[in-house]
Parts: structure tokens; sequence; C-alpha cells
């Protein structure tokens, strides 16, 4: 257990760089006082010595956080509370004195915002269970975990830690500190905001009681953050494990199972962080995912934006490039979806090049002989037009990556 200097090892010079190099690293935008991270350096050269005697003492308050709301993948939306820039900084330096603290105590099948861990391990521990005989998913959905997070039983579980009752004070002012949004100031009694850099570990703080619990029932489970999957021989294990399981997170962590989401399957018939474990145990994308792809490959190739050709691939790259970071290793799928995206490519530029005059012309140019120029039906709609063999010849897979308009195929090929 600690002494009772941790705001000390907080604010040594090497810890303070540190958090200064993460800020500086992750960017984003400014919070209510409208700092930028560009202006950070400038901003603690002249403030920091009263700042620093501020936390020193245990009479530091945090700033409001500045709400904002962002689309979810399924059309909801999820709230953030962005902190200040200051604030910023004096969260990754209380996390990496932490993260020192409790990480070498949490699971080894907990994987979500711990170094040297990602999704694509928690994917992989799912498909080493399925692969064992495990065919039975208890997949645990929270409702707005971030939200409820109970504050008496956060402070409590980091308080058999942490003795220092000035960090103790601050971490509960980061709890507390209120929200401005839509003009006005709403106070907050529970939950972790999602948008800070102390949040997903004390996320973790949290739920490292319900890992401790799966593990001394001898169950296999992969959870990223509040992802839970449990992986059982039959349908009937999973049924039992997923009541009691249940049952006991909302009597010990005082948080909601949301029952609609949430239940029990065959792993190659839920999701699990975008991912599935298909029947022949190998690494597949969810269904939700493929249409999640494919609705943005449609709103970046629509031919009605106003966009340079420059500005169309980069902002493609941009996206696909991200896409194939975190679902490139299910790779045997990609061929089908990136034949897909190419028709779209192509049904993008045959529309760009707006009248039959201006198609004949472009046709011609990219070496389109005379001969199949003839086959082609100006009248016909423009994805029957980007299947055409005057397109394919136009536009073939070489030319295309010729112009840097990559698919996920590409990628996996390269």
């Amino acid at each position: 257990m600690l002494d009772e200097t941790l705001m000390e090892q907080i604010l040594s010079g090497d810890n303070l760089r540190r958090a200064h190099r993460a800020v500086i690293r992750n960017k984003g935008a400014p919070g209510v006082d409208g700092i930028t991270v560009k202006d950070i350096a400038a901003h603690m050269r002249q403030h920091w010595p009263l700042i620093r005697h501020k936390l020193y003492e245990g009479t530091y308050q945090p700033a409001l956080l500045r709400g904002v709301k962002i689309l979810k993948s399924n059309g909801g939306e999820r709230l953030l509370g962005i902190p200040t820039v200051q604030d910023r900084m004096i969260q990754h330096a209380v996390q990496q004195q932490l993260s020192a603290l409790f990480e070498p105590t949490f699971s080894d099948y907990s994987y979500g915002f711990r170094p040297g861990r990602s999704a694509h391990d928690a994917i992989g521990a799912a498909q080493d269970y399925v692969q064992a005989g495990k065919s039975w998913v208890v997949d645990i959905d929270i409702s707005a975990f971030f939200d409820h997070v109970n504050h008496d039983i956060l402070m409590h579980r980091v308080s058999r830690r942490v003795r220092d009752k000035r960090v103790l004070k601050l971490i509960g002012g980061y709890l507390r500190a209120g929200m401005q949004l839509d003009g006005e100031v709403r106070k907050r009694r529970e939950g972790t905001p999602q948008g800070g850099p102390l949040s997903p570990l004390l996320a973790n703080i949290y739920l490292d009681p319900l890992d401790k619990e799966l593990e001394r029932r001898g169950l296999s489970f992969s959870r990223y953050a509040d992802d839970v999957n449990i992986y059982v021989s039959s349908e009937r294990s999973a049924e039992r494990v997923f009541e009691s399981i249940s049952q006991w997170i909302e009597k010990h962590l005082k948080l909601t199972i949301n029952r609609d989401k949430s239940g029990t399957g065959r792993p190659w018939e839920r999701k699990f962080l975008g991912f599935r474990v298909r029947e022949d145990g190998e690494i597949g994308l969810a269904k939700s995912s493929l249409e999640a792809y494919k609705e943005r490959v449609r709103q970046l190739w629509d031919a009605k934006q106003s966009l340079t050709s420059h500005q169309l691939i980069k902002g493609w790259r941009r996206y696909v490039q991200g896409w194939w970071n975190y679902f490139g290793i299910t790779v045997d799928e990609l061929v089908g979806i990136s034949s897909w995206t190419r028709r779209h490519m192509r049904k993008c530029f045959w529309q760009r090049w707006h009248s039959r005059r201006g198609r004949i012309k472009k046709l011609k140019k990219l070496g389109v002989s005379p001969r199949l120029l003839k086959r082609v039906d100006f009248h016909a709609g423009a994805w029957r037009a980007a299947r055409h063999p005057a397109m394919h010849t136009a536009l073939n897979n070489k030319r295309l990556r010729q112009y840097r308009l990559v698919t996920p195929n590409d990628l996996a090929v390269a």
C-alpha cells in the first residue's frame, strides 16, 4: 500500500513532463476555458506556481467539463465531457501514478485501456475459447456504464490502495465536476465522464471485482472496458451464468444490465467489439460492422459532394486506413467487400463525368477502345454502368491503386 506522499510523486518533474507529452500527442479540443493544446505551455508557465501550490495543499478545484454530444454508429448519441487542457495534463499525471499501482493487480483477461493490450487481444482470447470447444457465449451489456458508475463504490476501491487524502480529494473533484452543455451547468452525482484521461483507468478499477468474481468461478471470459463476454460449453450453462452474473453485477456494482442487448447465443451469431468468432473458429466481421462500412462507403463515394478529386481521395484514404488498422485481422473476408467498394468508386467517377460527351472523352483518355465504347449504354444507371467492361478497363484495379484508391484487400496484400 502506498504511503501518504503520492501527490509528490504525481507532481515530480519527470511525471509532469510525461503528462505534458501525452497531452500534446493526443491533441484534442479545448475545454470550457478555450485554451488549446498549442497554448498550454505558455499557460502553464504563467499559472503553474499557483496550480502546483493548490495541488500540494489539496485545495485545487477542477474546471467544468465541456459537454459534447457525438453520434454513435447505431444512430444514438454519446455524451462526452471534455476537460480543460490544464485538467487533462493533471489527469494524465494522476493516471500515470495510479496505473503503476493498480495495473499489476488487474486480471489477465481484461484488455481495455491497458498498456500493451488491445481489442485484438480480447477477440483473440475469445477465438481461443471457441476453438477449445466453448461454443456458447454469454454477452453482457451494461446500460450506459460510464454514466452510472457509483462514486462511493469507486472511491472505496481507490482508497484501498491510495492513502494520500489530497489525491483522493482530487479524484473525487474530477468525478463530481459539473458539465456545461447547451448553456447550462449540469451537476453530476454519478458516472465517470468519457473524454478525460483518468476515466478509462477508473473504469477498470471499478470493474476489477467483476473480473475477480469470474475468475473465482473458473469461467472463461474476455473483458474490454464494459464489454464482457463469457464462454461456456452448453446453452444451459450459458443461461445459468447469464442470470447469476447479471444479478451479481446489479447487486455488487449497482449497475443495470441492458436485457435487450445482452443475452446468450453462438459466438458466430453475436458480436464482440465489432467482430464475431465464426463457426470454423476464425475471426470475422460482425454483420453490423459490415453494414457500417458499406454505409460509410456510400457516403464517401457520393458524387453529389462538392469535393475535388484530391479531397475525395484524401478522405477515402484516411477512412480506409483506419478501418483496416482495426478490422484487417479478418483478412479472408476482405475480397468480396473490396470488389463492391471498387464498384462504388467507378460509379462515383461515372457520375462526376456528368454528360455523355464528358464520359466518352474520359473513357477514351483512359484507354477504352472505340469498339468497346460502342457497347456502352449511356442511358443506364450509374450503378449498372460501374459494372460495364469499359469502366473496368478505364479504372482497372491497377489504375485505381495508382490513384491511391486502395481497398481493404489492397492493404491486406501490400
